[in-house]
Formats: structure tokens, C-alpha cells, sequence
């Protein structure tokens, strides 16, 4: 499976996707560049996380912009998988390819920390084969309280497209777990036809053993074991 991940300016998480997708898992993977027109022929393209444009006007906003994300675009709507991870998710939003937007942390601080998130449906290869249980994927974000209208919200219950929800260790949902406010504790959702997926944790950063968490593995081998399954 052939992966391109993006760098726009002021990404700081492209050459840890790299690491994950490329030595981790072995797969081929493209460095793509902001104001490329060409994806190269990859099968999914990554959005990672970092401040795009230093997040001058709004996160995501002026990446939505970028020669590339008109190729994303296309690329999605042709039933390519595509993954914004935390400024990734922001751009997405951004550029309507999934719902929601991102507003600034409850407590209007930056968070870095270790969180915990559960799968909230396993429909998507991105979860298919994640572990229904808590899983510690690490955030690091000052807009990462995911909002949506009441609308948007029962639609994305209705149709099963939220990924993941903040949970305590023991998997439980609660307010204490929620580390931004995010509306019904979401962490991560995805399109209605289940290609574009965006969330705000970092799987990328707890997925070597070198560093003591390998959690975030688990969506990296649904996502190369679904989609093969697929093809």
C-alpha cells in the first residue's frame, strides 16, 4: 500500500508519519509537498500534524488553500483513503472533507499529554481491527474541541461516523476524560462514505516500542490489513 504524506509549512509530524508508515510497517511512502499537483500514485494520503501556515489565520485554514488539497479533494471523492491527524483533522474540517470544525481547548491552553481513547465503531477500515478497549494515544493541541451543530451530530450518530470517543483507563466515558471539551467526547470522525477520516490524537507517536507505547499500532494494522483485504 503506497502512502503520501504531506508537508505543509510549519508540519512537524511528516517525518514521524514517515518513520511509523515507511520503517515501522514497511510500506513505500511519498513525501509530497504543499504546492505539488501530482499525489504520485498513492493509495492514501496522510495529513499530519504540526501548525500549517503557523496557524496565523485559523488552524487549517490557509492549508485548505494549498495547490495539494485541490488533489485531496479529487482523491477522496474518487473513494481514495485519506487521514488528517490533529492540524491533518483541522485542515480537513477546513476543507469540508469531513464534518465539524475545531475550536480552541476548553481551558484555552495548549494540552500535551497522554489521553485515552475507545473505538466508536468498527465499520471504517481505519478501526475494523482496533481492540475494543481503552487505548493511550498521546495529544498535543491548543484547538482540538471538536464542535458540531445538534444536526451534524445525530447524523453522525445515525450513520456511525464517529471513530473514536476520550475515555478514562478503564474505558469509560466520562467528563474528567475529556481533555479539550469536545462535544460527546469525540476524538475522531470520519466521511459518510468512510474513506476520509480525521482525529485529533497522535497514533504515530505510540507506535514503536522504543518508546514504551505501541497502542497507536493497532489502527495502523487495521488500516493495511482492511484495506488489502479490499483490494
Amino acid at each position: 500500500m503506497k502512502f503520501g504524506v504531506i508537508t505543509f509549512p510549519g508540519s512537524n509530524c511528516d517525518e514521524d508519519m514517515v518513520h511509523v508508515l515507511g520503517t515501522l510497517f514497511g510500506q513505500p511512502v511519498e513525501r509530497l509537498w504543499h504546492k505539488d499537483h501530482d499525489l504520485k500514485g498513492v493509495d492514501m494520503v496522510v495529513l499530519p500534524g504540526g501548525f500549517s501556515y503557523g496557524d496565523y489565520l485559523r488552524s487549517g485554514a490557509i492549508a485548505r488553500f494549498s495547490p495539494i488539497m485541490q488533489e485531496v479533494a479529487a482523491h477522496a471523492r474518487k473513494g481514495g483513503l485519506v487521514l488528517g491527524v490533529c492540524n491533518g483533522f483541522q485542515v480537513l474540517c477546513e476543507a469540508g472533507l469531513v464534518p465539524g470544525a475545531l475550536l480552541h481547548n476548553e481551558g484555552q491552553k495548549f494540552v500535551a499529554r497522554n489521553t485515552y481513547i475507545r473505538p466508536a465503531t468498527h465499520r471504517t477500515v481505519l478501526t475494523a481491527l482496533v481492540p475494543d478497549k481503552a487505548l493511550r494515544i498521546p495529544i498535543a493541541h491548543g484547538e482540538g474541541r471538536y464542535h458540531a451543530d445538534a444536526a451534524t451530530l445525530k447524523a453522525l450518530k445515525d450513520n456511525d461516523q464517529v471513530l473514536f470517543r476520550y475515555c478514562d483507563a478503564e474505558g469509560r466515558i466520562t467528563d474528567a476524560a475529556n481533555p479539550n471539551g469536545s462535544k460527546e467526547h469525540i476524538a475522531g470522525v470520519c466521511n459518510k462514505e468512510r474513506n476520509v477520516f480525521g482525529m485529533m490524537p497522535h497514533p504515530e507517536r505510540a507506535a514503536d516500542e522504543r518508546l514504551g507505547n505501541t497502542d497507536g499500532a493497532s489502527l495502523f494494522h487495521s488500516l493495511l490489513r482492511s484495506a488489502m483485504a479490499k483490494v
